[in-house]
């Protein structure tokens, strides 16, 4: 395609907008989740990030202190206390004392109740029942209101987060499982795909063609039956166990990449080299290794950040013996049966993502150093 001088052609304009179309997808949502993991926590369940900094109205309920806690002054007995149980900076506009009428009376204004007491709320939260004769019963009265919010933010998810019960150890559990299921099968994976993209022996085809139809087998269909197999042969719930089930998982696409990048390299540095009298032992060590860093890199990022960010496998594997836990797991635990937390799950995703993004940076320096160390005159 003819362009003029000095101007883009429309290909790399549309490559250019796709480009930043992908970083926005990506970067919003990132960017949604850190904000939600600071925000006060009865904020986040009822609105969205975007809302975080305009004030939330909503509707609330909460109880007073129980007769018990009531006190007199001057003949009369009071009980007090605030809406907003120590946090400040709201404003209530409408109260009430029945869920079917929650905003009956304008803040200021007194409500009778059935007991004989009056109920009075103040725009700032503050409350008081009061009533001639002393308060009887085991439950305090029900509070209806709608309040008006500022902004809140908060650190107090990422505290209940890193300093939860056992979090320390769920962390050396995760290590413990990511660190050998990365190294392993990188290095299963770079021996096997050297020869099948320079060595030649019977069957090679039909290896890669077994290679290349592994990558398309869910790991959902081998979880029971390699669980079954591993308790037989004694390394069921077991690291060990675990290891070799990532190694299985990783294989393929480690192989098929590798060979893939191996095979693409210059072919008369190769043969110089056995000319020379290099076994292919030497060959793999001196040259095709530090020539694969790219790739070597590139698989270790993904792999890293597939074991530290998996659950399923970790389950199957290690089950739940708190002993054992993994990072996904303890984070499970920490949203509760019903999985409603989510002040717990947004600052959670960030503690998680911390370590895979420091092997991100330190690989990508390997990464470049490598593309450098493979580059041919």
């Amino acid at each position: 395609m003819e362009t003029v001088a000095g101007q883009r052609p429309l290909l790399v304009w549309v490559v250019n907008l796709s480009v930043v179309a992908l970083v926005l997808l990506w970067t919003i949502p990132t960017f949604g989740l850190l904000v939600s993991s600071l925000r006060d926590a009865d904020q986040l369940s009822v609105s969205g990030w975007w809302t975080a900094l305009t004030s939330t109205e909503r509707n609330q309920i909460v109880r007073a202190p129980a007769p018990s806690e009531q006190f007199e002054r001057d003949g009369k007995f009071y009980i007090e206390g605030n809406v907003f149980g120590g946090k400040t900076g709201g404003t209530i506009s409408r109260f009430g004392i029945s869920s079917r009428d929650p905003q009956a009376f304008a803040v200021g204004g007194t409500a009778e109740l059935r007991n004989g007491a009056r109920l009075t709320v103040q725009s700032d939260g503050a409350y008081q029942l009061e009533s001639d004769e002393a308060m009887s019963g085991r439950r305090g009265q029900r509070i209806f209101f709608t309040a008006t919010e500022p902004p809140r933010f908060t650190a107090q998810n990422y505290q209940e987060v890193l300093f939860s019960e056992g979090i320390g150890k769920s962390f050396i559990n995760t290590l413990t499982v990511t660190i050998p299921a990365t190294v392993i099968p990188i290095l299963i994976a770079a021996y096997a795909a050297y020869a099948l993209a320079w060595m030649q022996f019977p069957g090679r085809a039909l290896l890669l063609a077994g290679v290349v139809g592994l990558l398309v087998v869910p790991l959902q269909m081998s979880l029971i039956p390699l669980l079954r197999l591993y308790t037989d042969i004694g390394i069921g719930k077991s690291y060990i166990g675990i290891w070799l089930a990532h190694t299985a998982f990783g294989l393929p696409l480690a192989i098929y990449l590798l060979r893939n990048y191996i095979r693409g390299l210059p072919k008369e540095i190769i043969e110089s080299a056995r000319v020379d009298g290099a076994s292919d032992f030497e060959i793999f060590r001196k040259i095709i290794l530090p020539l694969s860093f790219p790739a070597l890199a590139s698989f270790a990022i993904f792999q890293f950040l597939w074991v530290w960010n998996d659950l399923l496998v970790a389950t199957v594997f290690l089950g739940n013996n708190e002993d054992q836990l993994v990072m996904t797991g303890r984070l499970r635990e920490l949203l509760g049966s019903r999985g409603g937390n989510w002040e717990v799950l947004t600052a959670g995703a960030f503690v998680s993502i911390f370590v895979p993004l420091i092997v991100f940076f330190a690989l990508q320096r390997y990464l470049v150093r490598g593309l450098l160390a493979g580059s041919v005159k």
